[in-house]
């Protein structure tokens, strides 16, 4: 049975402007309410991401990772026929799989990805599409590295960050940003492996996203049978065994 519509992950309307006798006040760009979208991940903690350039493998690779348990899943638009496999993946799931579109630079693929019904984008940078992304409805992880980055995205209105590459500073520098930046919800990207989903979980990131060392070769086509799934159990044995920060 589909899940609930995952078109309900919107970017939260702007606040109204303040009446000409209130007292202007300065807001954070770092102090937002809570993206659905975070919500998910946060819930899912592990965001797997898709690329090939067989855009058949890539589909099935979705499909598994869907039925294996991984609850969110990205879509490269580098990866072959990319909205065609976004669009396949959506008939297939119903509107509640959390399944998004990743690489998106440009308006125009911005457009592309909402066309194929992608519920949420991924950039890997500060570009031109978050507006666009913003205009169609569609939640941003938008990438950053330095702290500079990081408000200009939030700013930008992105929901979340993507922390890329993440391997750059590894868990001792997601610790440091989250320091002046306590609330503002994490995806560390970029050579992310079993040992580093656990560090990055406990060091307060809201979920790890994790590319070819969790699909090896699945989506171009190359993968060894069963190969996918055993890697799939491992990511999720990490993510599962990792207590959220702050629990006892």
């Amino acid at each position: 049975m589909p899940a609930d519509d995952g078109a309900s992950l919107t970017v939260p309307p702007a606040a109204p402007a303040a009446g000409p006798a209130a007292v202007p006040t300065a807001v954070s760009p770092t102090t937002r309410p809570t993206d659905p979208l975070v919500s998910a991940l946060r819930s899912h903690r592990l965001l797997a991401i898709v690329r090939g350039d067989d855009p058949g493998a890539a589909l099935d690779t979705v499909l598994s990772l869907f039925r294996l348990g991984v609850g969110a899943v990205e879509v490269s638009l580098t990866t072959a026929g990319a909205p065609g496999v976004i669009a396949r993946a959506r008939a297939e799931l119903g509107p509640g799989a959390l399944l998004g579109a990743g690489t998106v630079l440009t308006p125009a693929d911005a457009e592309q990805a909402a066309a194929a019904g992608a519920a949420f984008a991924v950039t890997p940078g500060i570009t031109g599409a978050l507006a666009a992304c913003h205009d169609l409805g569609l939640p941003v992880l938008a990438g950053a590295l330095t702290p500079t980055e990081v408000v200009a995205a939030l700013a930008a209105g992105a929901a979340a960050i993507k922390l890329f590459p993440a391997s750059l500073g590894g868990v001792p520098y997601l610790r440091a940003l989250r320091a002046p930046f306590p609330d503002v919800p994490f995806v560390p990207v970029g050579g992310v492996d079993e040992a580093a989903v656990r560090g990055y979980l406990a060091a307060g990131a809201t979920a790890v996203g994790v590319g070819s060392p969790l699909i090896g070769g699945a989506a171009a086509g190359t993968g060894e049978p069963g190969a996918l799934a055993a890697r799939v159990a491992d990511y999720l044995r990490a993510v599962e065994g990792t207590p959220l920060e702050g629990a006892s």
